[in-house]
């Protein structure tokens, strides 16, 4: 038996219960008709005249019901005479390339062929001009030359920094319009300086280039459309903040102010750009962002697959597997780092051979006097949870709760015999 093997071995593991959450699932069913509705507004449908060329920007982040947003807002610009075509609008996203950025809206459904319209992906960009504090203010090419701009985008909270605006149609504008020279740009001064930076590169864009609306969605906690909001450039800034404040409200969270251990089975780049959702986490890669509960110690197990390899968030964790280190690929990982300049997530945790190993070591460092009275939640991750499972010690906390319904008895983790769970 090795060191760590000897340091963990009479660490207990407590029995866990099955918790269902009561999340809001209130969602917009004929999307199609409702978005339709809110195109066919005489402040929308005044500013485009046919013949129009009218870049739509769209992004790499998993948006609900995308690919049907986008396809409904080609339509209505055809049947209005315009001539749209698609822009890729991420970041450094997809390799930084314009064929892999073109293969990232594939994967979303977003093609030439199911959209009807054009796309034209290119890494190359216009300066428009710089603001203040000399830092650059760019564009896509292809959107610079346009008769107009579209811009298509989910509101949310940003995991990094607080402001007003965080992440919706002004990040999209500036950051994903800006491409990877954009996206580099707005984060050259930190996320210190990011709400903003992220706004009045917007507005720059905004004063010399033709956008004519934006697409603005906020998701429920079970990441379906709940509202759909179109918005021209004079009501961007401020009908963005009040959905950013609705998204907040929609936020699927864990409803204890303080755990000693969050055991979270997979991480990944299709869950969330920090591998899990530091809203849900309450551990954040800067200091300019707050919320959540005061997590003492935190484990994660995986990494999925759809990451490739890509495990941006580990850093943030305390303990992880070498299961999840031997699916690394560090050079995408970091390129990661190097491009928002927020390296902290991209460490590597302290890692342990098994699960069991990972979970023993958190509740060993968690600083309590008896580890049977461990308060520890697991979740599969940070966009699963409706379904959780929470230790001993928090099952009065749950019997309390007007969200949360114990649905099971209490029952000893499930680990094989290389000490991995099922």
């Amino acid at each position: 038996m090795g060191i760590l093997q000897e340091l963990l071995k009479d660490i207990p593991v407590p029995k866990m219960a099955k918790v269902k959450v009561d999340f809001d699932d209130n969602q917009i069913k004929d999307l199609e008709t409702e978005l339709r509705k809110k195109l066919d507004r005489e402040k929308i449908l005044s500013k485009i005249k046919p013949g129009m060329e009218i870049a739509i920007a769209v992004g790499s982040r998993g948006l609900d019901r995308l690919a049907e947003i986008t396809y409904v807002t080609v339509k209505f610009l055809q049947d209005a005479g315009a001539k749209p075509f698609i822009v890729p609008s991420m970041g450094s996203h997809g390799g930084a390339t314009a064929e892999g950025q073109r293969e990232v809206l594939a994967h979303l459904g977003v093609t030439e062929e199911t959209m009807n319209c054009e796309i034209r992906s290119s890494m190359e960009v216009v300066q428009l001009g710089e603001l203040s504090n000399g830092l650059p203010v760019y564009i896509d090419q292809y959107a610079a030359n346009a008769d107009g701009i579209v811009v298509i985008n989910r509101i949310k909270p940003h995991t990094a920094f607080r402001g007003p605006v965080e992440s919706g149609i002004m990040k999209m504008i500036s950051i994903g319009l800006g491409k990877q020279k954009g996206a580099e740009a707005c984060h050259q001064l930190g996320f210190k300086y990011m709400a903003e930076n992220v706004p009045a590169m917007a507005k720059m864009i905004m004063e010399k280039r033709p956008v004519l609306f934006g697409v603005a969605t906020v998701e429920n906690a079970f990441d379906k459309v709940a509202v759909i909001e179109t918005l021209t450039p004079d009501e961007i800034e401020e009908k963005e903040a009040g959905l950013q404040m609705k998204a907040k409200e929609m936020l699927p969270k864990l409803f204890f102010d303080q755990l000693e251990v969050l055991v979270i089975d997979e991480i990944g780049k299709n869950i969330s750009g920090d591998g899990m959702d530091p809203n849900i986490t309450g551990r954040y890669p800067t200091p300019y962002a707050h919320g959540g509960p005061d997590v003492n110690k935190m484990v994660v197990l995986d990494l999925t697959s759809q990451s490739e390899g890509n495990a941006n968030g580990v850093g943030t964790a305390d303990f992880t597997t070498q299961r999840l280190v031997d699916k690394m690929d560090l050079e995408t990982m970091y390129a990661n780092g190097l491009t928002s300049t927020v390296v902290a997530p991209t460490k590597i945790a302290t890692t342990l051979s098994n699960d069991r190993e990972a979970i023993q070591a958190a509740i060993k460092t968690s600083n309590i006097l008896d580890f049977h009275q461990v308060k520890m939640v697991r979740i599969k991750n940070t966009l699963v949870l409706n379904e959780i499972e929470v230790s001993e010690a928090l099952i009065e906390m749950v019997k309390q709760h007007p969200q949360m319904e114990l649905v099971s008895d209490l029952y000893d983790i499930p680990f094989d015999r290389e000490g991995n769970l099922f």
